[in-house]
């Protein structure tokens, strides 16, 4: 083992050397181990500790280090008869299918097509770093957070959305915990929620868990469509609709500066509240990004869920709610009631980025990037998928794509994985039946644009295996 190697490795390796010895037996010193493993003692002792977290061994001070005593995990005890759960969980309000991939984990040296957070080479790691640990040193670093979050990181989060007050904003554990406390907090059990068709599967998963039934909505290349959105407000008596007017997911649509007004006049006339999902604020590729809605809302219609983890890193775990009026406060006890606050490091970190002049450059940075991406894969889809109709969009994260007449898209996902490409299937994306078979390709996740050239040829390669006819 070398000098570069981690605490991980490090325990790897001890736990291979601790399957050999018994149930009190003494490990060898921390100086014995950096020798045989030629590590630092900073890593031994970072890897004993991992390994006395998950009661591997335990320590004694001034003696050393022991084999702990084995208990016998629950897979290895007689089976449980588990069955009485089927009947105590009678309401099955948690859809998982819409949360984790049905197809499992992507196999080893696949390329990733399919995520939602952008590749690590693309993420500002070294001004997120440098700003925890700043605020990791503050004095005050681990004492409680105010419920609604930092007043500098409100007010911050204030200034993004245009000029709101920090007491209408509400700091939350990124975009999706928004999206969970907004629609507990705005509709009960059992009521009908609009959404558009398609959209993001993890707000029907968080609608649906909630107790709400979602009614499609259809969207065209211009978003929501607002005639049809009254029709289905006036038949369903719904009070709620959730919607991503910029760089929706997973079309890429930006809601047309005309229907803007319309979808918040006809919200307003049913006396109905929008979330308006803005995730992807930073996420434009180099032109003008508009205004979000709750910029133009003047009655308290709008609550607005924005984040900063899509375009910085899948752990800043941090978003805000904004909206006014009664529906604040219940959203703000809904959060009390889950989980108090966010951790309070986080936020000082959060704050740290946003108020650096780095974080205007990033976002740049990654426009840019996003926008060569984009076009390196509707030009390799182009040329390596046949049949296959999309519109590049002007930011977000993904293409989508409608495939050929007949193609299944469960299907060609699964051939495709087999070829060592992971995409997403779009029938997940519809709350109704889908009329037409869809793909989402990301390219954010893949490495570099070579590997997105390579995906969208083994996407292509797939398809040739299910129509053999196409090539």
């Amino acid at each position: 083992m070398n000098n570069g190697s981690t605490s991980g490795d490090l325990a790897e390796s001890l736990r291979v050397l601790l399957s050999g010895l018994a149930p009190g037996d003494r490990l060898p010193s921390s100086r014995e181990l950096v020798k045989r493993y030629r590590v630092g003692p900073a890593t031994v002792a970072r890897a004993i500790a991992a390994l006395a977290a998950e009661g591997a061994v335990v320590t004694r001070p001034g003696s050393g280090t022991y084999v702990a005593e084995r208990r016998a995990r629950p897979h290895e005890e007689a089976a449980a008869d588990l069955s009485w759960q089927t009947v105590a969980l009678t309401d099955r309000a948690v859809d998982t299918r819409l949360v984790a991939d049905p197809l499992g984990p992507a196999p080893a040296g696949a390329v990733s097509m399919d995520g939602g957070y952008i590749h690590r080479s693309l993420q500002p790691t070294r001004a997120l770093s440098a700003a925890l640990a700043r605020a990791a040193r503050r004095p005050d670093a681990w004492d409680r957070a105010p419920a609604g979050g930092l007043a500098a990181l409100r007010a911050a989060f204030g200034h993004l959305v245009g000029g709101v007050s920090p007491e209408d904003v509400l700091v939350t554990a990124g975009g999706q915990s928004a999206l969970s406390i907004a629609f507990r907090a705005v509709a009960g059990p059992g009521s009908p929620v609009l959404v558009e068709s398609p959209t993001y599967p993890r707000a029907l998963a968080a609608a649906r868990a909630a107790g709400l039934r979602p009614v499609p909505v259809p969207l065209d290349a211009d978003g929501l469509r607002p005639d049809l959105l009254a029709d289905a407000f006036a038949m369903t008596g719904a009070r709620l609709l959730y919607c991503q007017p910029t760089f929706q997911n997973p079309t890429g649509a930006v809601l047309a500066p005309e229907r803007r007004r319309q979808v918040l006049d006809v919200a307003r006339a049913a006396g109905a509240f929008v979330i308006e999902d803005d995730f992807a604020r930073h996420l434009g590729h180099g032109g003008p990004v508009p205004r979000p809605l709750v910029d133009e809302d003047r009655d308290g219609t709008v609550v607005h869920v924005t984040s900063l983890t899509k375009p910085a890193a899948p752990s800043l775990r941090i978003g805000a709610l904004v909206a006014r009026g009664p529906v604040m406060e219940r959203m703000r006890a809904v959060r009390l009631v889950d989980d108090f606050f966010v951790t309070r490091p986080l936020q000082e970190a959060a704050l740290e980025v946003l108020g650096s002049p780095s974080w205007e450059r990033h976002v740049r940075a990654l426009g840019a990037a996003l926008r060569e991406r984009c076009a390196v894969l509707a030009d390799a889809v182009a040329r390596e998928v046949p049949g296959a109709a999309f519109s590049a969009p002007a930011g977000g994260l993904h293409l989508w794509v409608r495939l050929p007449a007949g193609v299944d898209d469960a299907v060609l996902t699964s051939a495709a994985r087999q070829r060592g490409v992971v995409v997403s299937a779009g029938g997940r994306y519809f709350a109704a039946e889908p009329p037409a078979a869809h793909v989402r390709i990301g390219f954010a996740a893949a490495a570099d644009h070579a590997e997105l050239a390579e995906g969208a040829r083994r996407l292509g390669s797939a398809l040739s295996d299910l129509s053999p006819g196409r090539g």
